[in-house]
């Protein structure tokens, strides 16, 4: 017969709660005994005698940190939990603490920075079944899907979907069913469609056998289209993909300088696998290439610091925005705010700036401030 263990959490510094407050059930099974443990907590809704809803919340952060401490090879450390709950380090000490005595069986060791971690050991499958999906997760899942195919990324996508059906395999029928329910209701409350406006529509043939040889990595060829209309084949070895408004291979090309470039997709006819792989540059960093851009395009003529001043009375909306991923934004004594940051793509900027009309100025670079000059309006009645 199967061993049934009891824990109440039903204890906040140290006062204990009246059993007529009632109690909300949860089984899970405990990773490293197998067993099945029923934990009672205070039903999260009774306030009027102490901190029930902390009780609650406490309690569902620890088994937070749990799947935490199980799906990272390497356990997590106090830094982890501060970035994941958004408390200071002397909380997540004490949440690790209470941790340690809830999960016994963690592994505690200290890293090669002398930073302390805790990790539990995955010895039983079934931790994942117990816990299930919850609905919050899978509307999470259905909206990345979604995304995913509306950037022009239909192969995430469909790995997103394949995921999201291997979790609920994993989960008994019914509450799968029941799960599956609420996150249609939580996606339909929360009003997600595609965002309408002008788009490219991927080629997904070329964008399967593009993640193909991203994958491996292998050498590509590809028929090319340049922008005079000739075509040519180039082989090349492919780092990424920029996804936009307009779509762009990051590849080094076999031949010539060996400099790595960015090649419309919408000017791909053909990729061909060529069978062969090649071993990344270990400095090349994508995130950091695509930052030399403001949009799409990159040239290393026009790459230099760009700053733009807002009106004091457009400044409360760009404050929202993130123009650049290393913008510098500075509040003027007007009220103005001034935006900073390097980067290349005039015409791009151009296209964006022309949105708010005359509530920016374009302090620099001197090319930009002269190209948009000629067509700033007054008379848009929105901002972007």
């Amino acid at each position: 017969m199967e061993e049934k263990k009891t824990l109440h959490c039903g204890v906040v510094r140290g006062t204990s709660f009246p059993p007529s407050l009632g109690f909300v059930d949860k089984s899970i099974m405990h990773p490293q005994h197998g067993k099945i443990c029923h934990l009672h907590f205070a039903k999260p809704e009774i306030e009027s005698q102490g901190n029930f809803r902390m009780s609650y919340a406490k309690a569902a952060d620890l088994l937070r940190v749990a799947e935490m401490a199980m799906s990272r090879f390497d356990g997590i450390s106090l830094q982890d939990l501060t970035e994941e709950f958004g408390c200071d380090h002397r909380t997540a000490q004490r949440m690790m603490r209470s941790f340690e005595t809830v999960f016994p069986q963690v592994d505690i060791r200290d890293d090669e920075d002398r930073r302390r971690r805790w990790h539990l050991p995955r010895h039983d499958p079934r931790w994942l079944q117990a816990q299930g999906i919850r609905d919050s997760e899978l509307a999470a899942l259905e909206l990345a899907a979604k995304r995913a195919e509306r950037d022009g990324a239909p192969d995430e996508a469909q790995r997103l979907k394949v995921l999201r059906d291997r979790l609920l395999a994993a989960m008994p029928s019914s509450l799968a069913r029941r799960t599956e329910a609420d996150a249609e209701a939580l996606l339909e409350a929360q009003g997600f469609a595609t965002r309408p406006g002008p788009r490219v529509e991927p080629e997904k043939r070329l964008l399967g056998v593009l993640t193909e040889a991203l994958r491996a990595p292998f050498t590509v060829e590809v028929t090319y289209v340049s922008a005079d209309g000739s075509t040519s084949e180039r082989l090349l070895e492919p780092y990424g993909l920029l996804l936009g408004i307009r779509r762009y291979l990051v590849a080094r090309p076999v031949a010539g300088n060996s400099r790595m470039r960015r090649f419309r997709l919408d000017r791909v006819r053909q990729v061909r696998i060529m069978g062969h792989s090649f071993a990344r540059d270990p400095d090349f960093n994508l995130a950091s290439f695509s930052a030399q851009a403001f949009g799409s395009f990159h040239s290393d003529a026009e790459y230099s610091p760009v700053a733009w001043r807002f009106s004091p009375s457009a400044a409360i909306v760009a404050r929202q925005f993130v123009f650049h991923p290393e913008q510098e934004m500075t509040d003027e004594p007007d009220g103005a705010l001034t935006v900073r940051f390097t980067a290349s793509g005039h015409l791009e900027m151009a296209w964006y700036l022309y949105q708010w009309g005359d509530q920016v100025d374009v302090l620099a670079p001197d090319a930009l401030r002269k190209m948009v000059a000629p067509h700033r309006r007054a008379d848009f009645p929105a901002l972007p």
